[in-house]
């Protein structure tokens, strides 16, 4: 069965849109109607070939297998939940979480290599997923780049699609057939063994590998070069990398299963010990989350140094004063201090070193183990952080530092209900804790208690009134409750106590946007882009604000900067293409339009305005063309039909153009327009059917008659194309304000 949009699925997952079709089945985007908010979720549904009773046995097997494999996988923070399975008419349908971001495909770009240091982090985030995937003895069998999403809420790369995943030992009885595995994988990413029906967990190392190679070449696994003779890839001439990075990329993509590592923490072993270990895998605009996080005076550590009390130091002075460079560390406090120092530099691999090497010295040694929970958490390896902060408690169980960092970690970490209980804990230990306050009002909004969030912020304030972030946090739960003017308050306090707060302005400027002033959202968003030039959200949102003022040129050129910051961010292209539909630069918006497609085929407004502006250009073969898939992404778009009409009554496709109207009236019957036209156009054919018949002799006043109304018909024509010509220039903005 095909799904359509508005249809119910179990009792209460309603379709919104097809997101893909595949081998075994499609997916689409759902509305959870028996929930508050009417959460988004995804619904896999899975076709068999045949209804016949063994493939039907067959597939329920192979349906309830993928099932218990992703209940068991989904506990892990960087694989989609699964909520819900079911079997409904002979077929059967899986509900998973959604994620909401982009896949890595975006951001590998042909000809743009990627650094060291990003493939480093690529490897490291994506490894600790397979790791923990293989410990559950499953094998992924399709990692590459479309399955990787950079979740948009923390940019962490989400494992998708374990579609493909089987338990080790699983194998599919066909009838009269030996048992086999199932042959699944992209081309380019699928190593030998896997293609023959013998994947090894070593097999998703392989893939990843690949993944890894083609950001640091800019080229596509198949552009990739093999050695004839043993049929290694040869990729080392098109990379400037580093010959330890090389040795542990070859390994990983081995001809052969046996020579490559044989497990993700073997890998993450061999990266460990390069020199340099980067943040991040790509330049990204900070969350508020974050800032939030950063903004807090640190207690007795490195941070605290760097912001307690409004006194800044800079790096430098600090590394002068410990003399990083020339001292030999020997004592437990002294690598203590070597850890803090070089934590305030960002050199956290060896600041991790220093704190080992503390720890080795003096076990029960609570301060080296926050101090290594903290850089573990930069380097976003959060299990061993919560080890660590839980090793300086076990030591130190009065030591409200170590709960309050412990609560830090896991608002990092997105598990706010656990952070709660640290801060609680935390300031049950010292009340008088802005840091901890502080802390709690990060976990409540992560947790949407934005009322009890909001009184968290103020004690913070209370304790420290010049805690920018406090300030900061107050505006942020009040945009969440719709007090727009109260957040714009709490917003200048906190711009008023640090000028250069690039996201205060920028989320000023989103409550003022709610509250329709738009000029005054731009100057914020100004303020904003000026401390953080190549913050692209804030100049999304100020061509938003400059396309609500008619200021088409202006916002022509936030949406420039936009796509040339971002070039992977499909609202900046889509907006720039709306713009100039705006400006009628007809051309240029259609390859604007063009390229947003590019990043989301799915979009059924992007494919309707594509066509209206073909359809201004008369180009309306094309233009039948978009909105042809308009309909099919979204059916039930009546101004899609409507508009297919108009362009097929154009090229004299009258029957057709009939059926077109004739949808557009089944989705909205008192559509006027669609009626009138449709009318029209049936009097029109029904005149043209009367003169193609044998005339027969009429009274002269008839043939009078006639020959005046004619001319009439024609000119009521030409009104209407016209008309919506003019229509199609005022349809589908889909703009929207990022509020995040």
């Amino acid at each position: 069965m095909s799904l359509v949009s508005g249809q119910i699925l179990g009792g209460h997952y309603q379709i919104i849109s097809a997101l893909s079709n595949g081998g075994f089945g499609a997916t689409f985007l759902a509305e959870d109607q028996y929930l508050p908010n009417k959460p988004r979720c995804v619904v896999k549904q899975l076709k068999p070939q045949a209804s016949d009773p063994l493939t039907l046995e067959v597939a329920r097997r192979l349906f309830d297998t993928e099932a218990q494999v992703l209940h068991q996988l989904g506990n892990h923070d960087q694989i989609p939940r699964l909520l819900a399975y079911f079997e409904e008419n002979q077929e059967f349908y899986l509900v998973q979480e959604l994620i909401e971001g982009h896949d890595l495909s975006q951001e590998l770009q042909a000809g743009v290599p990627w650094t060291e240091a990003q493939a480093i982090a690529l490897l490291q985030d994506v490894l600790q997923t397979l790791e923990f995937v293989h410990q559950q003895q499953v094998i992924h069998r399709d990692v590459n780049p479309r399955n990787i999403v950079r979740r948009h809420q923390d940019q962490r790369l989400v494992l998708i699609d374990f579609g493909a995943v089987k338990q080790i030992s699983t194998t599919l009885l066909q009838a009269g057939q030996s048992p086999r595995t199932v042959a699944i994988g992209t081309p380019g990413y699928l190593p030998i063994e896997q293609a023959t029906g013998n994947p090894q967990p070593t097999s998703d190392l392989y893939a990843l590998g690949m993944v890894a190679i083609q950001a640091l070449t800019g080229l596509a696994p198949q552009d990739l070069p093999k050695d004839p003779n043993t049929g290694e890839l040869l990729w080392h001439s098109s990379a400037t990398v580093s010959p330890e990075l090389q040795n542990i990329l070859d390994k990983m993509v081995r001809y052969d299963f046996r020579d490559r590592y044989q497990s993700a923490t073997q890998v993450l072993a061999a990266l460990k010990d390069l020199s340099t270990s980067p943040p991040a895998t790509v330049a990204i605009a900070p969350k508020p989350r974050s800032l939030l996080r950063t903004q807090l005076p640190k207690l007795g550590s490195w941070r605290k140094s760097a912001l307690l009390g409004g006194v800044v130091v800079t790096i430098g002075a600090i590394a002068a004063v410990f003399g990083v460079r020339y001292f030999n560390f020997s004592s437990a406090t002294d690598l203590y201090r070597k850890g803090e120092t070089l934590a305030a530099l960002q050199r956290y691999p060896e600041a991790l070193a220093a704190y080992d090497k503390a720890i080795q010295i003096r076990q029960d040694y609570p301060e080296a183990w926050n101090g290594r929970g903290e850089v573990l958490t930069q380097l976003k390896q959060y299990p061993k952080a919560l080890d660590a902060y839980d090793r300086a408690i076990q030591i130190d169980p009065k030591s409200w530092e170590s709960w309050s960092d412990r609560g830090l970690l896991l608002n990092t970490w997105q598990r706010h209900n656990e952070a709660l209980q640290s801060f609680n804990q935390a300031i049950a230990l010292n009340i008088d804790a802005p840091e901890a306050w502080n802390g709690k009002g990060q976990a409540l909004i992560g947790a949407k208690r934005y009322d009890e969030a909001i009184a968290a912020f103020k004690q913070a304030v209370t304790l420290q009134p010049d805690s920018a972030a406090a300030w900061y946090g107050q505006g942020w739960a009040l945009h969440n409750l719709q007090k727009y003017d109260e957040a714009v308050k709490a917003y200048d306090k906190a711009v008023e106590i640090k000028s250069d707060y690039h996201l205060a302005w920028y989320n000023r400027g989103n409550s003022l946007s709610s509250l329709q002033k738009y000029q005054e959202a731009i100057a914020s968003y100004d303020k904003a882009v000026q401390f953080q030039p190549r913050f692209y959200q804030a100049w999304y949102s100020r061509g938003n604000m400059q396309s609500n003022l008619q200021q088409y040129e202006a916002a022509l050129e936030s949406y420039e900067q936009v796509t040339k910051l971002q070039p992977s961010y499909y609202p900046g292209f889509y907006s720039r293409a709306w713009t100039l539909h705006r400006l009628q630069r007809y051309e240029e918006a259609i390859a604007s339009y063009d390229k947003a497609l590019d990043l989301n085929p799915n979009d059924y407004l992007a494919w309707y305005n594509r066509g209206n502006a073909l359809y201004n250009l008369k180009r309306y073969d094309k233009a039948i063309a978009s909105y042809d898939q308009a309909v099919q992404i979204k059916p039930d778009h009546y101004e899609s039909w409507y508009s297919l009409g108009n362009a097929l009554t154009n090229v004299k496709r009258y029957p057709d153009a009939l059926a077109a109207y004739d949808k557009a009236l089944q989705y909205k019957s008192d559509y006027r327009e669609a009626r009138e036209v449709r009318e029209q156009l049936k009097r029109q054919l029904e005149a043209l059917e009367r003169e193609q018949k044998p005339e027969e002799p009429k009274a002269e006043s008839d043939r009078t008659s006639q020959e005046q109304e004619a001319p009439q018909e024609e000119q009521n024509s030409g009104n209407q194309e016209e008309e919506e010509s003019d229509r199609s220039l005022r349809e589908g903005t889909g703009l929207l304000n990022d509020d995040s």
